[in-house]
């Protein structure tokens, strides 16, 4: 896992991912392509900008072993049902082309509880078809992050979650919430030790002890 590609740096879990990544000996490089620059620097880190992420993403080069896809986005945020499906659909499939055009194995992709190809909620339902697309993609490793509702310090609070964290902090299992550092461990962990080859769906609870056993 010298080099790896990174969608989604400036989200919840995909900064926390990508601090993990600068301190993880293993890796030399790291291409990074936002649509706003990252504040974060590092010698590592290459960081292609454009407003148009599938543009940023073009100017990545080779060889990448490992992509990580943190890109999410809710209804509300979004503005539309078309941008959702934009942020949490195409761009996701996008990264995921991205990488395979570049030579990499393992595709890591933070999705979300629920997610149902044929589930009568919006939400879950356009995760779950991002999910079942990468599937048929044939990744050698595919692993497929489902956490519950994430929690730590955003740079824009969503109302919705700040309201119903307290309530998915007393739930038991998959449903009870959780920190998006924990998200970040455990997709570094299972970068560097994959659990299965093929596809590999992560749910919360896993994430939560997988995380757990990586600090």
């Amino acid at each position: 896992m010298n080099n790896v590609l990174i969608t989604g740096a400036t989200g919840l879990v995909g900064d926390r991912l990508l601090r993990l990544l600068i301190q993880e000996p293993s890796i030399s490089h790291i291409a990074a392509p936002t649509r706003r620059a990252l504040a974060l620097r590092s010698e590592k880190i290459f960081n292609p900008v454009d407003p148009q992420l599938t543009d940023a993403l073009a100017r990545v080069e080779g060889p990448i072993d490992t992509v990580f896809c943190c890109l999410g986005t809710t209804r509300r945020e979004a503005g539309s049902k078309e941008a959702f499906i934009h942020a949490d659909y195409a761009l996701v499939v996008d990264t995921a082309l991205a990488g395979r055009r570049l030579g990499a194995t393992h595709l890591l992709v933070v999705s979300a509880v629920g997610a149902n190809a044929h589930s009568l909620f919006f939400y879950n339902r356009v995760k779950g078809q991002m999910e079942e697309t990468l599937i048929g993609q044939n990744w050698p490793y595919l692993t497929l992050a489902r956490p519950s509702m994430l929690t730590g310090k955003r740079e824009k609070k969503r109302t919705s979650e700040s309201l119903l964290a307290p309530l998915f902090a007393l739930l038991p299992g998959n449903l009870k919430n959780i920190d998006a550092r924990d998200v970040a461990l455990a997709l570094l962990r299972e970068a560097r030790h994959p659990s299965a080859a093929g596809v590999n769906i992560i749910p919360s609870a896993k994430l939560r002890e997988t995380a757990a056993g990586a600090e």
